[in-house]
């Protein structure tokens, strides 16, 4: 018998998505937060790259017959994980406070849009999920 996977790769996808918008949430929140603080650096998170990546890159995982082993095969969506760097602050002048609130109203606003359809694409996921099970009723 096949191996049945109730989530499919586009579930683990969008839920990993959402997971990563939250965090992303939090920087950007802490960002806002720390906008009159002197000489805090402000934060970008970024995983869109690392996730467009692993959905291009094949499911095979590899098994280590011994400890000397590489590990081969890529650590798949769920390896995915957020980089969060600092942003230098370019100007001499000021307390070295680099956060704007304009940039990141901006991110905020992208992010949170993005978090919406990524929540709708899987709750239409589920619901077709629903369907299905429920023999088109």
């Amino acid at each position: 018998m096949a191996d049945f996977k109730l989530a499919d790769r586009t579930m683990s996808v969008l839920q990993k998505s959402l997971d990563l918008r939250a965090q992303k949430q939090q920087v950007i929140a802490g960002n806002i937060a720390n906008a009159e603080t002197p000489g805090y650096a402000a934060r970008k998170m970024s995983f869109e790259a690392d996730l467009r990546k692993a959905i291009s890159s094949p499911e095979l995982q590899g098994r280590q017959l011994q400890a000397k082993h590489f590990p081969i095969g890529g650590t798949g969506i769920s390896g995915v994980q957020g980089r969060i760097v600092k942003q230098n602050d370019d100007n001499p002048l000021g307390d070295g406070n680099n956060v704007s609130i304009d940039d990141e109203m901006f991110d905020l606003s992208e992010n949170q849009l993005l978090f919406e359809a990524d929540a709708q694409m899987l709750k239409k996921k589920l619901t077709l999920l629903r369907f299905a099970a429920s023999d088109g009723r």
